[in-house]
C-alpha cells in the first residue's frame, strides 16, 4: 500500500491488480501488472512512488521476479496505468522466500529486499541477487557509492528481508523472516553481512552483524514497518499483531491488537496522520473473518 499524491493505492498478490481506494472506502483497479506468476508467495509483491508520481512495481513473472516502473494517467478517481518499463528482472524465484518490498530512501535512492528464494547459499554470494539488499537509482542504474564496484548489492546474508523504514536521522532498518528459531529487526548497513545461512538471529560471533531485536517466529513474522516520530511500526503476520520499537532504544517493544484482526501484512502513515494496517487473513494461511482482508485506520496519540 503506498500513496500517489495523497490517493492511496493496494496492491492484490494473486490477481495482479492494483486498487484505487477512494474516500468512500470504494476500490476500482488501474490496471492489471501483466505476466504476473502467482505461486504460493509469489506474485504482485511490492509498491513505491517516485517524486514524480511514477508507480514501481516489484512481481514474480514467468521468468522470475522482476522490478517494473509505471507511468500513471488520470486524476483521482479515474487512473490508469501506463506501459511497463523493465528496471531489473531475472531474478530468483520460487513460491517461497520472494521478498519483494521496495522503497525510496531519503537519499533519493530505490532499495529492494529480495529473499533468498529457497537457494540458501545464494545469500553469500556477492554475483547473485537473492538473499539481499540493493540499492539503486530510480532509473535501474548502480550508484556511484555502492559498496561493491558495479553491483546493486547493499547488504547481503539475508534469508528473506521484508519492511524498509528509515529514522529521521537516515538509520535504516529492515525486518526479516527466520526460519524456525529467530524473526529479526535490523539496522541496515552498507556492505554489511547479516550472517544467513551461516546464522539466524544474534551470533555474537563478531563475523556478522547482528539484530537489534529478535522474536520467535510464532510471535512475529514481521512484515511491512514505517517510521513516524521516532517510532518504527511493524505489522506482524503469524504474531497477528501490530509492533511499535522505540528507535533510541530497538532492542525493545510494545504489542497492539494481540489477534484483535488477524494477520497483519503492512501498515504505513497515512496523509491525514492516521495509521493504515492491511490485514491478510485471506492468503490461505489465516482466519478468515467477515469482511477479510480490510484495511483498518487508527489514531495515533502523540505526545
Amino acid at each position: 500500500m503506498v500513496f500517489r499524491n495523497g490517493t492511496p493505492l493496494v496492491s492484490e498478490r494473486d490477481s495482479g491488480r492494483i486498487l484505487e481506494l477512494s474516500p468512500d472506502g470504494t476500490t476500482r483497479a488501474i490496471g492489471d501488472i501483466p505476466g504476473v506468476a502467482a505461486v504460493g508467495e509469489g506474485g504482485l509483491l511490492g509498491l513505491a512512488v517516485d517524486s514524480q508520481g511514477r508507480l514501481y512495481v516489484y512481481s514474480t513473472g514467468t521468468d522470475g521476479n522482476r522490478l517494473q516502473r509505471f507511468d500513471v494517467t488520470g486524476e483521482p478517481g479515474s487512473l490508469a496505468l501506463g506501459q511497463a518499463e523493465m528496471l531489473l528482472d531475472g531474478i530468483g524465484s520460487a513460491s517461497y522466500h520472494d521478498g519483494g518490498r521496495i522503497a525510496f530512501g531519503p537519499d533519493g535512492m530505490l532499495y529492494v529486499a529480495i529473499g533468498d528464494a529457497g537457494r540458501r547459499d545464494s545469500s553469500q554470494d556477492l554475483e547473485s541477487l537473492n538473499g539481499k539488499i540493493l540499492r539503486m537509482t530510480p532509473d535501474g542504474g548502480v550508484p556511484a557509492d555502492n559498496p561493491f564496484p558495479d553491483s546493486l548489492v547493499y547488504s547481503y546474508g539475508h534469508r528473506n528481508p521484508q519492511g524498509l523504514a528509515w529514522a529521521e536521522d537516515g538509520t535504516m532498518f529492515a525486518t526479516e523472516f527466520g526460519q524456525n528459531t529467530w524473526d529479526e529487526l535490523n539496522i541496515i548497513t552498507a556492505g554489511a553481512n547479516y550472517g544467513w545461512p551461516t546464522v539466524e538471529g544474534i551470533a555474537t560471533t563478531g563475523d556478522f552483524t547482528d539484530p537489534v531485536q529478535q522474536w520467535e517466529p510464532t510471535e512475529a513474522s514481521p512484515s511491512g514497518m514505517t517510521h513516524i516520530d521516532g517510532t518504527l511500526f511493524i505489522a506482524n503476520l503469524r504474531g497477528q499483531v501490530l509492533r511499535a520499537v522505540p528507535v533510541a532504544d530497538p532492542s525493545t517493544s510494545t504489542t497492539y491488537y494481540d489477534g484483535e484482526f488477524g494477520r497483519i501484512r503492512d501498515v504505513t502513515e497515512a496523509p491525514d496522520g492516521k495509521l493504515w494496517l492491511v490485514t491478510n487473513n485471506t492468503d490461505g494461511r489465516g482466519r478468515p473473518g467477515p469482511g477479510d482482508d480490510r484495511i483498518l485506520s487508527v489514531e495515533l496519540t502523540r505526545q
